[in-house]
């Protein structure tokens, strides 16, 4: 038999909506301007991060991603994250920190920072594995 989890998995966190950052995303608005208006939203962070690692701007998608990771590490631990456990893509407010997270672990390779990289790796799947078949 192999190893099993006795006590059991802990219940996905799900961040809370925030429906007036969603209007702003669904608006088109620049996600600088979100960034600025609302500095916790991950959905921003991860925006600007994507962009930069698309244009090859390497270090300032790191920042981005950095900056989104932990800004929603804030919000799950608020929200009864306790550092593991599921956090599911299809809950749609959970995606900005998820895609924190996918950024990071492809800037941190991209600059040969392999631990960091495969750490962030590893807590995409171990949040969800979607996430992480869709993000790396």
């Amino acid at each position: 038999m192999t190893g099993r989890n006795l006590l059991g998995e802990p219940p996905p966190t799900l961040l809370p909506a925030q429906p007036a950052i969603a209007q702003l995303v669904a608006d088109g608005t620049d996600p600088v301007e979100i960034a600025t208006r609302h500095p916790s939203a991950s959905m921003a962070w991860a925006t600007l991060a994507e962009r930069a690692m698309d244009g090859g701007r390497t270090i300032e998608a790191y920042a981005y991603a950095r900056t989104g990771y932990h800004r929603g590490l804030d919000a799950l631990r608020r929200n009864g994250w306790k550092g593991f456990g599921p956090v599911p893509w299809s809950h749609e407010p959970n995606r900005g920190f998820l895609r924190c997270v996918g950024v990071l672990a492809k800037a941190t390779a991209a600059i040969a920072e392999v631990d960091e990289a495969q750490r962030c790796a590893e807590l995409l799947r171990e949040c969800d594995p979607e996430a992480a078949q869709l993000l790396l």
